[in-house]
């Protein structure tokens, strides 16, 4: 009849080689294969990734999770001063805290005077210790061990505020070539409230792997 469309007649034999077809059209190419084979497998990037963030220590992971505010800095810095009782002779607040650099503010209250109303020498070199350790928790991986092994200390003038310490190294080291026990010299910056250097340390410290 006019106006009518003609259908092909269906029958199984062509709805056989129809499923064949797209079947075949689904099957990967030997490119696909090769490209395939050569990728790197996902589960080795993704235990790459774990395997560096459990090389984090339990300190530096902590500071991550606290707010990068003035709660945060002072819960850290409660949570260390529980750990290092000494540290909290000085009051010292952590405000910065990342591998290879450790920032450490302190006030200037009586407990660290010295007898002309400074800010004690010795109070600076605990300032000076919190920094250095403090930047070797974030540095240093858990498949390494560090421990302080000398200081050289120069007094360059007089402390009269509050300080702030700056603990940065030249370059973080590659841990995985540490395969035996190394030192590594943190050096540390004491400012006042006035920007001036007060007090310069040198931190020798022994690392060594697990």
């Amino acid at each position: 009849m006019p106006g009518t469309r003609k259908h092909a007649p269906h029958n199984a034999t062509t709805a056989r080689k129809r499923n064949r077809d797209s079947q075949v059209s689904l099957l990967p190419s030997c490119d696909m294969i090769q490209e395939y084979a050569q990728a790197p497998p996902a589960t080795n990037l993704l235990s790459s990734k774990i395997r560096g963030m459990t090389n984090e220590t339990a300190t530096f992971r902590g500071w991550k999770k606290l707010p990068d505010n003035r709660i945060g800095h002072a819960l850290f810095s409660l949570g260390m001063i529980a750990r290092v009782p000494y540290f909290g002779t000085v009051a010292p607040n952590v405000v910065r805290l990342e591998p290879g650099v450790c920032e450490v503010t302190a006030p200037k209250w009586f407990g660290i005077h010295n007898h002309i109303g400074t800010f004690h020498a010795i109070a600076a070199c605990n300032l000076a210790e919190v920094a250095m350790g403090m930047l070797s928790e974030a540095t240093v991986p858990t498949t390494h061990r560090w421990i302080p092994k000398a200081m050289n200390v120069q007094y360059l003038a007089k402390a009269e505020s509050g300080l702030r310490a700056v603990a940065q190294l030249p370059e973080v080291p590659d841990f995985g070539a540490i395969t035996e026990g190394r030192d590594l010299v943190v050096p540390v910056s004491i400012y006042d409230k006035q920007g001036v250097e007060v007090v310069h340390a040198d931190i020798t410290t022994w690392v060594t792997p697990k």
